[in-house]
């Protein structure tokens, strides 16, 4: 298989091109034909590509490249609503937080003791941001 302009096209469409050719015991050849200038973007996705055949290690590095997104909101591509975080490069302090919340909540459900974490987060929560939450 020959993918021209391969740098037009995202990791996980090109990890399914390639998984597409060499199946059972016949071999395969994919190649990827790019005009990407080595440093940009694309051609850091298309190294990711070259360098592995984990589709765990490259769905995790387009999120490194493309961002999450707002992972608070309904919108799934563009500014993230973490201005200091990025989702896989603070996975253990996300968790860690995560785990810090559950336990006041789980000791102080409606915030009693903690009224400026209360008066905060009422402050955040838009009635739209709300609802998706509640649904996710």
């Amino acid at each position: 298989m020959v993918v021209l302009d391969a740098e037009r096209f995202g990791i996980s469409q090109l990890h399914q091109l390639r998984g597409r050719v060499g199946r059972a015991s016949k071999p395969g050849v994919c190649l990827l034909v790019t005009r990407a200038e080595e440093g940009s973007v694309a051609y850091e996705r298309l190294a990711a590509l070259v360098g592995t055949n984990d589709g765990f290690a490259l769905a995790e590095k387009d999120l490194e490249l493309r961002r999450e997104g707002d992972v608070l909101g309904a919108a799934q591509s563009g500014r993230s609503s973490l201005n200091l975080l990025r989702v896989v490069r603070d996975a253990a302090l996300i968790e860690k937080a995560r785990d810090d919340a559950r336990d006041i909540v789980a000791q102080d459900p409606a915030l009693e003791r903690h009224p400026a974490l209360a008066s905060a987060i009422r402050a955040w929560l838009e009635p739209e941001r709300e609802e998706f939450l509640e649904r996710a």
